[in-house]
This record gives structure tokens, sequence and C-alpha cells, in this order.
């Protein structure tokens, strides 16, 4: 699961008012090349939650010790993400770059989300997350 999908997902559980972030757990963590699309980021980071990416971001980071680019491959220094979103990033290359990096290079392919309010916990298997809950769950 990319964490551009990880951003755009909230629990549906019976009761739940925001059910978002969810928060994942990451056992297994893959990194691919994708080609960088300048377009696509510049136009997909103003429909992102900001905050709940960076801290997602800095949580898979820290925890796999994955080379999040330009940062140290080293347990603990995050995804290089600033906590806020600048203005005039559209403009600043190497920004879209990290972006592009934790948004569509970084996968969990083995976890879970689980639900911040139900605790509900959706497993994560080959990269699909599976949000499907039991009927005693709706």
């Amino acid at each position: 699961m990319k964490l551009l999908t990880h951003n755009m997902l909230r629990s549906h559980v019976t009761g739940v008012t925001r059910g978002f972030p969810l928060i994942i757990r990451a056992d297994e963590v893959k990194v691919s090349s994708v080609d960088f699309n300048r377009e696509f980021i510049t136009h997909m980071i103003p429909k992102l939650e900001w905050e709940a990416l960076v801290e997602t971001a800095e949580s898979v980071c820290f925890l796999q010790t994955i080379n999040c680019r330009g940062m140290s491959t080293q347990l603990g220094y995050g995804s290089g993400l600033p906590r806020e979103l600048l203005s005039g990033y559209e403009k600043d290359d190497d920004f879209l770059k990290k972006v592009h990096y934790v948004l569509l290079e970084v996968e969990v392919t083995e976890g879970a989300l689980k639900c911040p309010e139900s605790g509900t916990e959706f497993p994560i298997t080959r990269g699909i997350p599976n949000m499907l809950i039991n009927a005693d769950e709706s």
C-alpha cells in the first residue's frame, strides 16, 4: 500500500465519526523506483492531509530504516518532509521529489491499519489493505 493510498483511507466502522488517520503498522516496507511526474505531485499535494502524511512517513521511515530521499538511512531520521506545507512548493524540485518518494515509492507490503476510534484492525497483505469488516463490527 502506497502512502498516497493511506492518506485517502478512512475507517467506515459504525459509530466512528472521523476514522482518520488510520494508524499504520508497517511490518514490511518495499521501496520501488517510480518515474517522477512533477505535474501529478503538484496537483496531489493540495488534496492531501499534510500533517497525517508527514506523521505516517516519519513513522514508516523510522520503523523500517529505509532510505528516505535526502536523509540518512539511520533509524529515526524520518522522511525529510517539513511539518507544515510551505508556500511556493510548486517551484521546489527537491521538495517535490521528496513528496514523490514518500507518496509513490515507499510501499507497506505487510502490516495493518488500525482505526484510531474503534481500534478495529485492517490487515495489509502483499501491499493491499483489506478494509472489509465483519458483520458484528459494522
